[in-house]
């Protein structure tokens, strides 16, 4: 696939090291991007150029920047909780009180590929890139796998979808793209459940459904059956299903009230996981030719940082107002020697400027 972004290959959830997110000046004085964001996502980080430092009124549109600046004016610079990319979204967030939670979404405008930076607050979700050609569950025809020792296989002769029965590694009901199973689906009844729940098996079948993107266990009667169940305790399969569910977190185990709704879940199911699966490899072939930003410096010392160690030490200091050179003197110089005593590189002391606390 060609892009306006480049071309690369690849797949699957991408999550990366907690970092910072910089916004900076754009150097470029003509630019009617004035700021530049930097995301902690892969090795050094992203940047891209944006209108304003946080969507607040109204989704931002965003476009790659040329790289980082070796001088960066920087405007803000905030720790990172975590920064996911999740199929077409980057999802970060912040460590901070207040607009701390957004989402960089790659979307289709107009033909071309677009990145959009959105809040709760302001998104009115930008629409997938779903330009690819597929077949998706919402108002085209899904083609379902049946796995070939499906006895009484469901027909979904009321969804858009058709059938193809074949060997399944994992499920017995999954889809497929380019030969590789994406997501698959074991249907159970409850006497089904229970005798493989006894019999030991359950954890097998949980295991191999593990194995696959996106997976999980369907079963075709109310969670409440299970305690009118007369020849074995109620309590030990309800435990049973607990323990698979905290051992096995990624496969939900779903009861779909009858054999109908339990049907047309799976559909939902693996339309959305198959839908989930082309954007997200749009999406990595996107981000994985966007500029990358050199490694961050660390960040300086904070005054209220200095502060504290000033009064560790039983140095005299302010409780507030602006720290006093000798403050921020001897905490460089205590930091310095702690730094050479490990790594012995003197060219790797940083002096901490003073200046006034923050209000």
């Amino acid at each position: 696939m060609s892009t306006g972004f480049g071309h690369s290959e690849g797949e699957g959830r991408h999550t990366v090291s907690i970092d910072d997110f910089v916004i900076a000046r754009n150097p470029e004085e003509d630019s009617s991007l004035p700021y530049l964001v930097r995301l902690p996502l892969g090795p050094d980080g992203i940047v891209l150029k944006v209108r304003e430092i946080w969507p607040r009124t109204a989704k931002l549109y965003c476009h790659p920047a040329a790289g980082w600046p070796s001088a960066p004016e920087i405007i803000e610079r905030v720790p990172v909780r975590s920064c996911s990319r999740r199929g077409a979204a980057i999802d970060l967030v912040l460590e901070r009180g207040r607009e701390n939670r957004s989402q960089f979404v790659f979307a289709k405008a107009r033909g071309r590929d677009v990145i959009f930076w959105q809040s709760a607050r302001t998104s009115r979700q930008a629409r997938p890139n779903v330009t690819i050609p597929t077949k998706r569950a919402s108002g085209h025809v899904l083609e379902i796998l049946v796995d070939s020792h499906e006895q009484r296989p469901w027909r979904f002769n009321q969804q858009q979808a058709t059938i193809a029965r074949t060997a399944l590694t994992a499920g017995d009901y999954g889809v497929e793209v380019d030969g590789k199973l994406i997501a698959s689906v074991e249907r159970k009844s409850l006497p089904d459940l229970v005798s493989t729940m006894t019999g030991g098996k359950l954890r097998y079948v949980l295991a191999a459904l593990a194995d696959v993107p996106r997976s999980a266990l369907v079963v075709e009667d109310r969670y409440s059956a299970i305690f009118k169940l007369v020849h074995v305790r109620p309590a030990t399969i309800a435990e049973g299903l607990a323990e698979a569910q905290v051992r096995f977190p990624d496969v939900p185990i779903v009861f779909g009230e009858t054999r109908p709704l339990a049907q047309e879940w799976t559909y939902r199911f693996l339309g959305a996981a198959l839908e989930h699966h082309l954007s997200d490899t749009v999406a990595k072939e996107l981000t994985d030719v966007l500029p990358l930003a050199v490694p961050l410096e660390p960040a300086p010392p904070s005054t209220a940082s200095i502060r504290a160690w000033a009064t560790q030490q039983g140095l005299p200091v302010a409780a507030k107002g602006r720290l006093r050179p000798e403050i921020v003197a001897a905490y460089n110089d205590a930091h310095h020697r702690a730094h050479t005593s490990t790594s012995g590189d003197d060219s790797t002391r940083q002096q901490v400027p003073a200046g006034p606390a923050p209000s």
